[in-house]
């Protein structure tokens, strides 16, 4: 019969308070949880390097327990959450709250429960000799775009025992995850004709510009569900096209000389993003562009990338997703459209990798995220069964 727990220990539910404790809002230095996690670490005799930043306000670590010289398991989540700013919660974000089944706090989904059971494990872990190391790495600015960890694996894909498979613990309610969608994080700059509004048809209106070029977009988007590509896996089953901030204008009366917005392309494994950025640069260009020169030839459009994460496309038969699935007692594999970090150390740091870990990704970034206790229990018995494959 399979190990049965019928409630979270004790010091899993610590290290959560803990942990949830600091506010390692992207914006914020992650070093208070950081230095946490080095102490806590040190206590069972592991050493953990760091990987800074550039000011050296945020930092990746990076730990091995168990033999040096051989290639492990890496466990695998990043420190930093989303802000609560203008979220209406219940309670203290940052204070674990148990409230029945429910257990709630800024991160307690995604992702600093399973950053928790990894270290509430290292005891045990550390309490016989390990025949497979188990490698941790926690990170930081994940969530702005995977930015710390790019500089970790960077460095783990030369180590001559860099780990031989990652688990990326996002929540994903324990189900094994094989592949994932891509994002292609873009910023358009629209440099129009500021002047009078009541003169308003001799000048270029910068915001107005942005509007057809964000309506062109929702087509695409459009017509990228109707023709595909398709993957029914996946909850959504083709690539999306979204804007999701823009910024413009100064005073009802003024053309808008300047108008920014900020938009995303989810693609799917098989598609190109930038086959779809080559498009909406060419509506641009080719169609807007010449209106606007028409008035005034010191308009223009410009696009930025700000962040690329690749898609994760894991070949189901990996020894990585089988570990998996006897550590999660999952038989199957699923695919979702967020994406995570495990595509960078797949594709950059040649790991191969899945995501499973605790937590609804439906909880996550929300007012009174919470994680029902029932996956902490299912955490902390896949935990305990890595420790015995890591023994043997």
């Amino acid at each position: 019969m399979p190990e049965r727990v019928e409630s979270p220990s004790d010091v899993l539910l610590d290290l959560i308070g803990t942990l949830v404790a600091f506010d390692t809002t992207s914006r914020n230095s992650n070093l208070a949880l950081i230095d946490f996690v080095q102490d806590y670490l040190k206590k069972f005799g592991v050493e953990s390097s760091l990987v800074y930043n550039d000011d050296k306000q945020k930092a990746n670590l990076y730990a091995t327990v168990g033999p040096q010289d051989k290639r492990g398991i890496l466990l695998s989540g990043h420190t930093d959450v989303v802000p609560v700013d203008g979220q209406a919660w219940d309670t203290d974000p940052f204070k674990a709250t148990l409230a029945g089944d429910r257990l709630f706090g800024r991160g307690t989904a995604d992702m600093k429960s399973f950053i928790a059971a990894a270290l509430a494990a290292v005891p045990a872990l550390c309490s016989r000799p390990l025949g497979i190391p188990i490698h941790f790495s926690f990170s930081y600015d994940e969530e702005v775009g995977c930015v710390g960890v790019r500089d970790l694996i960077h460095i783990l894909k030369d180590a001559p025992y860099k780990p031989r498979m990652c688990i990326v613990g996002e929540p994903t309610n324990m189900k094994v995850v094989i592949a994932h969608k891509g994002k292609y994080y873009i910023r358009a700059r629209v440099r129009g004709q500021a002047g009078h509004s009541s003169l308003s048809p001799l000048y270029v209106n910068a915001i107005e510009m942005a509007a057809e070029l964000i309506v062109h977009m929702r087509r695409m988007g459009q017509k990228i569900a109707r023709i595909g590509p398709y993957d029914n896996a996946y909850e959504i089953p083709h690539s999306t096209i979204m804007t999701g901030v823009i910024h413009g204008g100064v005073n009802l009366n003024i053309v808008p000389r300047e108008c920014w917005f900020d938009f995303e392309i989810r693609d799917l494994p098989q598609d190109d993003p930038d086959r779809v950025l080559d498009e909406i640069k060419a509506y641009a260009q080719d169609v807007l562009v010449p209106e606007m020169h028409r008035l005034n030839p010191d308009t223009g459009i410009d696009f930025e990338s700000v962040s690329l994460r690749p898609s994760l496309d894991t070949d189901s038969s990996e020894e990585v997703v089988r570990m998996a699935q006897d550590l999660a007692r999952q038989s199957g594999h699923g695919k979702v459209s967020f994406g995570t970090e495990a595509a960078l150390f797949q594709k950059h740091g040649g790991i191969p990798t899945v995501v499973c870990g605790p937590g609804n990704i439906e909880q996550a970034h929300k007012a009174n995220e919470f994680i029902l206790l029932e996956q902490l229990v299912e955490i902390e018995a896949f935990m305990q069964r890595l420790g015995k494959v890591a023994r043997q």
